[in-house]
């Protein structure tokens, strides 16, 4: 087989941040604010009602910016739902101006995340926002630590605090789209983290995988495009199609890089993680939060002092960066970096 990195326009095709509607071809977006250039994307775009709700959204992240933990989830919340509503305006999506999430029945006495209930309705602004992402609303009863162990973004705060052994999340290296220049088939290749034990390969793999290349921890997509012309543009739709599909196996952590995963399959433990996009989890998990802080901010102190401190600081702390960022690249399509000043090569 001879295989060779896909390349349009100059650029290799990897993996993009947006899951729908991603300009795959656009360079990355160098800047140390996304507020300013989406807000400027919606005025191009004529967005007007989702730039109202984009400035909303930046208003909040800005005062909740300093404040205590104990504080903070309340005004964060707010950020990421007028965020998501720009989003679906952007997009010209009715929804209901209601949450469309609440508080589950909890257990008489919370002592632990695992007690802490979120019910997400089948309509509102939430779900609305699951429809799109993930295709259904995602309605049900779900608690905290459920819903903590499918953000990649904390996986390994997830993993410390309740003693996980096995990952649930596998980093990728060179995650790339390929062209098999023998029978012009398009597919996707990665190579699995060392740091896992290989003979556990066929376990962990989703259905979407296969294994590719045994010596080199390889795996590559089971679907493919057939007969991929790399220089008719008339075949982007066809590769943003199969770029959709194979996204949405695929995790990301923003940051200095853009780091991938993939979500091992799922072995029926206490720890199985929900199949809910974490851009669902995230802003469903910061709902209930910032009920906390409103309704009970003794319980959410408590729980701030005691054995589950650690991944409530850090989703309460990481979550506002890495939901901006995707919900960013959602609106214009682009993906974004912190401008890194090198010298050129």
């Amino acid at each position: 087989m001879n295989i060779k990195p896909l390349k349009i326009r100059n650029k290799v095709m990897k993996p993009h941040k947006a899951l729908l509607n991603p300009d795959l071809t656009a360079r990355n977006v160098l800047t140390y604010s996304h507020w300013d250039f989406v807000e400027l994307w919606l005025k191009r775009n004529e967005k007007d009602e989702a730039l109202f709700y984009w400035e909303q959204a930046k208003v909040f992240n800005q005062a909740a910016n300093g404040l205590p933990n104990q504080s903070a989830p309340l005004l964060h919340y707010y950020s990421f739902m007028n965020a998501v509503k720009a989003l679906l305006s952007s997009r010209n999506i009715n929804f209901k101006q209601h949450h469309g999430v609440a508080r589950g029945e909890n257990a008489a006495q919370i002592d632990n995340l695992s007690d802490i209930k979120v019910k997400i309705k089948n309509e509102g602004i939430l779900p609305s926002f699951s429809k799109y992402i993930d295709g259904t609303s995602h309605e049900g009863v779900y608690n905290i630590k459920n819903l903590f162990s499918g953000l990649p973004y904390i996986h390994r705060t997830y993993c410390l605090t309740y003693d996980v052994t096995d990952d649930i999340f596998i980093p990728l290296i060179d995650a790339e789209f390929v062209l098999n220049e023998s029978d012009n088939s398009l597919f996707f290749t990665a190579i699995l983290s060392k740091d896992f034990r290989f003979d556990t390969v066929f376990d962990i793999l989703p259905p979407a995988f296969e294994l590719f290349e045994r010596e080199k921890y390889k795996i590559k997509s089971v679907e493919s495009l057939l007969d991929f012309n790399e220089n008719q543009s008339s075949n982007m739709p066809q590769l943003t199609e199969f770029h959709q599909k194979i996204r949405r196996d695929l995790y990301y952590i923003n940051g200095a890089e853009t780091l991938w995963y993939l979500k091992r399959k799922n072995n029926q433990s206490e720890h199985t993680s929900v199949s809910i996009s974490p851009l669902v989890i995230t802003l469903a998990a910061m709902h209930r939060l910032s009920e906390l802080c409103r309704y009970d901010p003794l319980k959410l102190r408590q729980l701030l002092n005691e054995k589950e401190n650690w991944i409530i600081a850090e989703f309460i702390q990481q979550s506002p960066s890495q939901f901006i960022d995707a919900i960013s690249s959602e609106i214009t399509g682009h993906q974004f970096l912190i401008p890194n000043v090198r010298s050129a090569s």
